[in-house]
């Protein structure tokens, strides 16, 4: 992972966690790394890893159970939100650029349509 200087490391690695979580690459209930094999793996500090865990266990993304490696969250509902933000944000985004080239509602909304039959589901 190639980190981005205008973030924190630990904010980074909450959304990679985020995406990897709506995407499915993360199963409910699966183990994810230790908290200092994931530091070794992203080359980061151990404590930037350790603060992202802590966030992320306060935002009921993972727990912990007792000396058990973390897991992902298996709360479908906090999945389904997670989900829900991230592509309100997304849409968000791409209003406000849709917006800054001055594209007409009507156009945006044909354009989408479009590029949603062209594009084949995953």
């Amino acid at each position: 992972m190639i980190f981005d200087k205008r973030s924190p490391v630990y904010e980074q690695i909450i959304e990679m966690y985020k995406q990897k979580i709506v995407s499915g690459d993360f199963q409910p209930g699966q183990e994810i790394p230790s908290r200092r094999e994931l530091a070794t793996q992203l080359k980061v500090n151990p404590n930037t890893v350790q603060r992202a865990y802590k966030e992320m266990e306060g935002l009921d993304l993972i727990f912990t159970d007792g000396n058990s490696l973390s897991r992902i969250t298996e709360n479908q509902a906090k999945i389904q939100s997670l989900r829900q933000g991230i592509l309100e944000d997304a849409l968000l985004s791409f209003i406000d650029t849709v917006r800054t080239v001055g594209m007409e509602d009507e156009a945006v909304l044909q354009l989408v349509e479009t590029r949603l039959k062209e594009v084949q589901p995953k």
